[in-house]
């Protein structure tokens, strides 16, 4: 039975805990503290060696689906011996079939093994599935829903709107009960897709004020001068094509040789030894600090020493990208002035001029030229970020989008989303 006023609701995703997604961690965490009773069901094991406090608040029971079909034959094989008596089966299998017509992978078979685990061994009192991310996660939940017979929602983020086929999310969103997504220009990708347009909802992640530290006091007015006191520039995210870390390093080696800094980067990723590589081969790497993933105190850290903050963001060959990167936020909370790409969403948060300075993706002379202005110009660097952290106090408190997923995991709707139906 469900908690008074709770919802008994099985969460799953691609890995947890992942220090690369806080915003996750941060939701859950907020709809337990709202009374709904969570399980966590997770399509990998951890891999990162350190975790965040808000993982450590999370209480749902986690359960480990198998990663790969091969390592436990046994499980699967009883879980399809249940699975296939389940009132729902038939149609899964079908919905399956007919994915596997259109994907002939070893990616997709692995999935369906994953939805017959989860549908197996789903307890009694699970009511709803919830999906984060629209690619693998939700083909999983889907499966396993639609042999439960249980209403399944998703929140779709970044990679997974741009890199699934066209054919692929619009079944989703035919078969899903809602979704949610974190920014405009995703929500309006998902639209051209949606039979059902009503279904959709922006909800941006926001950050839980509650539970970051204060931000620090006034910075040192630094103007890379000094070469004993080099302007810190920082940079939080993984280091993968879509982060632009190339393009930056480009930008970094183009500055004036007489302003002085120091880049610091913390984030795990693929391309550490190419981006390593590359700062060598420009002649920065004795100005280049790799600190590597770390856990949230010591990104809050970081964030503290810093008198800037940059995000060279841009879209990979595979169509990846950002949608909007809550290290933003987190930077603007933490009164850094911001330095980015008109990439994906990152314009529905800083405003070129106002509260950051936006510049082409893709475009090292560009970002290198903002660098050098932010550098030399403290009192600019101030006031960018004072408006960026009142935008982020007034505009993206995670508390609305958190308490619309709530009522929604409990089979509610917001009075706006039911006006949006009853007007089509």
């Amino acid at each position: 039975m469900s908690q008074a006023g709770g919802a008994n609701v099985a969460v799953i995703l691609k890995g947890w805990p992942r220090l690369s997604e806080t915003f996750i961690a941060q939701e859950i965490a907020g709809l337990e503290a709202r009374g709904i009773a969570l399980e966590l069901w997770s399509m990998r094991r951890p891999t990162d060696k350190t975790r965040h406090p808000v993982h450590d608040r999370v209480r749902g029971r986690v359960t480990y689906l198998p990663e790969y079909l091969k390592d436990e034959p046994g499980r699967v094989f009883t879980a399809w011996l249940k699975a296939r008596r389940l009132p729902g089966y038939a149609a899964a299998r079908a919905k399956f079939h007919a994915d596997l017509e259109r994907d002939r992978t070893s990616n997709r078979v692995r999935r369906w093994g994953q939805a017959l685990v989860l549908a197996a061994e789903l307890p009694p009192s699970i009511e709803r599935l919830y999906a984060h991310f629209l690619h693998t996660p939700a083909s999983v939940t889907r499966y396993a829903a639609t042999m439960r017979g249980l209403p399944w929602s998703v929140s779709a983020h970044a990679k997974d709107i741009w890199t699934s086929d066209d054919w692929d999310a619009r079944e989703k969103l035919d078969d899903c009960d809602w979704l949610v997504t974190c920014t405009n220009v995703g929500l309006q990708r998902l639209k051209e897709l949606a039979a059902d347009p009503a279904k959709l909802r922006l909800v941006y992640h926001g950050l839980d004020f509650a539970h970051l530290p204060a931000p620090p006091p006034a910075r040192p007015p630094r103007d890379g001068s000094d070469p004993r006191d080099p302007v810190v520039i920082l940079s939080v995210g993984r280091k993968v094509e879509k982060k632009g870390y190339d393009d930056l390093l480009d930008a970094l080696a183009s500055l004036p040789a007489d302003l002085h800094w120091r880049f610091e980067h913390v984030g795990a990723g693929s391309l550490s030894d190419a981006l390593k590589a590359r700062a060598a081969s420009l002649g920065i790497a004795d100005r280049c600090v790799w600190h590597g993933g770390q856990p949230q105190k010591q990104v809050f850290a970081a964030l503290a020493r810093a008198d800037l903050f940059v995000l060279a963001s841009k879209k990979a060959a595979d169509g990846d990208q950002d949608g909007l990167p809550n290290v933003l936020m987190e930077a603007a909370h933490q009164g850094l002035p911001l330095v980015s790409t008109q990439a994906a969403a990152i314009g529905e948060f800083i405003e070129d001029g106002r509260t950051g300075l936006l510049v082409p993706p893709a475009a090292p002379r560009e970002l290198g030229l903002a660098l050098g202005r932010m550098i030399v110009d403290p009192a600019l660097r101030q006031r960018l970020a004072q408006r960026a952290g009142e935008v982020v106090r007034t505009r993206f408190s995670y508390e609305a989008g958190v308490e619309w997923i709530a009522s929604a995991l409990r089979g509610q709707r917001s009075e706006s989303t039911v006006a949006a139906r009853a007007a089509e």
